[in-house]
Formats: structure tokens, sequence, C-alpha cells
């Protein structure tokens, strides 16, 4: 089990950092087209056709993916009135309900992501003349990247051992 929780350790640093980055990158590409489309609709007054729909699909990357990180460090919806005033077994139990449903969130989001994507992958995004499966594979994607930080999170000793000093 010890090294069952090391390997996702491990694959766990390196997919939240490629999702971090992947994240950061988004967020660098809709704050760019983003400003073109503004620098080329009221100063040159001929706005650009895909800076806007560059925009979107670049956000929907950078919130879905970028999600992982959020998972990593605990930072989502969390219990915290019911996690500072339980102890022991009934902590662990709160945070194993929380994994659960977590990760049964995350497969619904893959598994609808997956198939949507599937379903537009013929369609073509106006402005741009990609895929639409390209917004979409954001979804199945985050939703992956996610699983495995909110695995890791829950199985990571150095919280755990933190935790306990912090009962004391």
């Amino acid at each position: 089990m010890k090294t069952l929780a090391a390997l996702l350790l491990a694959i766990d640093r390196l997919t939240t950092q490629v999702a971090t980055a992947t994240a950061v990158a988004a967020l660098a590409v809709a704050v760019a087209a983003g400003f073109w489309q503004v620098l080329t609709r009221f100063v040159f007054q001929d706005p650009a056709t895909w800076s806007e729909a560059l925009v979107r699909v670049a956000l929907i990357w950078m919130c879905y993916v970028g999600l992982a990180g959020c998972f990593r460090t605990g930072a989502l919806v969390s219990i915290d009135l019911a996690h500072k005033v339980s102890t022991g077994l009934m902590r662990r139990f709160l945070e194993t309900l929380a994994l659960a449903s977590s990760l049964t969130v995350l497969a619904v989001l893959f598994w609808f992501g997956w198939a949507m994507a599937e379903r537009v992958k013929f369609q073509n995004l106006a402005g741009l003349d990609v895929s639409i499966a390209w917004g979409y594979a954001a979804i199945p994607i985050g939703a992956a990247f996610c699983a495995i930080a909110a695995l890791a999170h829950y199985f990571d000793p150095a919280r755990l051992n933190e935790e306990l000093e912090n009962a004391v």
C-alpha cells in the first residue's frame, strides 16, 4: 500500500505540474487574445473574428485543468467546521466521504465530457476553424487530472502527519 501511495504521489507531481502549467498558459493565451480583440475593435475599428472564440476556449481549459491544483491542496469544498471539530476515525470518514463524492462527480464529468467531445468532433468553432471537440476535451482531461490530484491529496503522508501534529 505504501509503494502504491508513493507511485500515486510521483504521478501526481508530474500531472499536477502539467495541469498547472497548462492552466497558466491558457490564461496567458486568453489575456493576449482578449487584448488583441480590444485593440482591433476599438483602436483599428476592425474586430478580429477569431479572438473571442480563442478567449472562450482558453478560459474553459484554464478552469477545468487548473482545478487540479485546487484538488491537490484541498482548497475546494471543504467541510471546515466538521473537520475542525472531528478527530480520528470520524475525521478520516468525512475525508473519505468527500473524496468519494468528488471522484463520483469527476467520473460523471469525464464520461459526459468525453461523450460531448465525441459528439461535436465534426463541428468547427466559428472564427477559429478548429473542431469544437478541442474545447470540450478540457472536461474529461481536467477531470482526469483532478481525480489524480484528489487521490494524492487524500493519501499524502505529509498532509496526514501535519494534521496529527496540529491535533496535539
